[in-house]
């Protein structure tokens, strides 16, 4: 099983060498996803001969980065696609539960969920970040029967052939959105798997208006709706999302 590891980044020079030394530990195959950084991220991949990488000229946002992952693992004839954050949110430890579901389970998205169980909290997340997500996460699932827990979390692995069932165009952080909908549309089969809540630096921001609550929750509603109009809901199957077990964290970590 081929699995290849895409990390977007943009100014992540204090953690992308931590970061990409933990991922080599569980996997083989990674591509970075340079997002036009300007902190000297660029400096710090450019002598790295070991891993992929796609460099943007401009910051081109969050959804292009993971739009051209999808791309590369198509490309390449990859098995599996696992998308993290380069923050240290995203702990590379849990990539064996990912890579144990996918072999476990006939699923086309595994979806991280930083809510499925509360245990696993580290941190408490900014409570206009937490609220969003919950009214999002409750609209999503009622529009398309879907019974997620965090829609939002970048922490995902995708069945690289299933990826070709979608054509997100959003460049943004609504990308996940789109691609929900666009899942649910194919009857794409989805399971949510426990990760870590973990809020390193809660000051970080979105960028420009994106930075306003309000402003935020109406971006992602224009999304929303946008994509749900270019589609036909009767083409839209309910889908049987499944929450893993507790026993598939033992199972990857034995």
């Amino acid at each position: 099983m081929r699995t290849l590891v895409a990390i977007p980044v943009y100014n992540e020079a204090d953690y992308i060498d931590r970061v990409l030394n933990e991922v080599r530990r569980y996997n083989e195959d990674i591509l970075v996803i340079n997002d036009g950084s300007t902190d000297g991220t660029a400096a710090r991949l450019a002598h790295l001969r070991d891993i992929f990488i796609i460099n943007h000229d401009h910051n081109s946002g969050y959804g292009k980065s993971l739009i051209d992952a999808f791309r590369f693992a198509l490309s390449y004839d990859f098995d599996w696609l696992i998308t993290m954050d380069c923050d240290e949110q995203h702990e590379p430890s849990a990539i064996p539960d990912f890579l144990c579901t996918a072999m476990r389970r006939e699923v086309d998205i595994i979806s991280g969920s930083r809510y499925l169980d509360p245990m696993l909290k580290s941190n408490h997340p900014p409570t206009d970040r937490r609220a969003i997500n919950q009214h999002i996460t409750r609209l999503m699932n009622d529009l398309l029967q879907l019974s997620l827990t965090d829609v939002f979390c970048g922490f995902k692995a995708y069945r690289v052939r299933a990826l070709r069932q979608l054509h997100p165009t959003v460049a943004g952080y609504a990308m996940p959105l789109q691609l929900w909908i666009q899942a649910a549309r194919a009857g794409l089969r989805i399971v949510e798997i426990p990760v870590r809540l973990i809020y390193n630096d809660p000051n970080r921001t979105f960028g420009g208006k994106l930075d306003i609550p309000e402003q935020r929750l109406k971006h992602y509603m224009d999304v929303l709706i946008q994509e749900l109009i270019e589609g036909t809901p009767e083409q839209m199957p309910a889908q049987n999302l499944e929450h893993a077990d507790t026993t598939t964290e033992a199972c990857c970590r034995c």
